[in-house]
């Protein structure tokens, strides 16, 4: 199966999914580098010069082979200001699953952004792009992200307990999931 890139920007009521541009840098950074935004993933953000080449990658990065990642800004339609990303990452391409990733601005959070947002990429995902399964890996205490998956009627499948850790504190981790047919048989 070839995976291709959309033809255009994905529109829903108030946002515009669309391929990052150079110009977007300073818009992702403001929210890529602040260390509440990366509380549950695990990770530090970056910043100078780490963030930039991240940057720069993502704007040519492959959607091809396992582990590679189809990233969208979320811009708003009503002053295009970029508010977060959504991602799609090759999971597994020989079992046609992928996972959804979200981050977004916390000054944008409270508005159900990122539930369209997120359900506008995962339409993306099993009508574009033929996907059979698309799963979302989420700390549990992060009870946004926790509410945006239940909203969209992914199931839980996992409570893993303790499975990562990161400056020296174990976390558990939801993994939610939703299969082609039934996120066609929502209501």
């Amino acid at each position: 199966m070839e995976f291709q890139n959309l033809a255009a920007p994905i529109a829903t009521d108030r946002l515009i999914l669309r391929k990052f541009a150079p110009e977007d840098f300073a818009s992702y950074a403001a929210y890529r580098s602040r260390e509440d935004v990366y509380r549950y993933l695990y990770a530090a953000p970056l910043t100078g010069n780490a963030l930039e080449e991240r940057f720069e990658k993502l704007l040519q990065a492959p959607f091809e082979n396992d582990g590679d990642i189809f990233r969208l800004a979320v811009t708003r339609q009503e002053d295009g200001a970029v508010i977060g990303d959504v991602i799609l990452k090759l999971a597994n391409r020989a079992a046609l699953q992928a996972e959804v990733g979200y981050v977004f601005h916390p000054d944008y959070g409270g508005k159900g952004y990122a539930t369209e947002a997120v359900a506008a990429m995962i339409s993306a995902g099993f009508e574009t792009f033929g996907f059979h399964r698309i799963f979302a890996r989420l700390d549990s205490r992060n009870k946004g992200s926790v509410g945006i998956v239940e909203r969209l009627g992914l199931r839980r499948e996992a409570h893993l307990v303790e499975n990562d850790r990161f400056n020296g504190e174990w976390g558990d981790e939801y993994i939610y999931g939703i299969l082609a047919r039934e996120w066609a048989a929502r209501s």
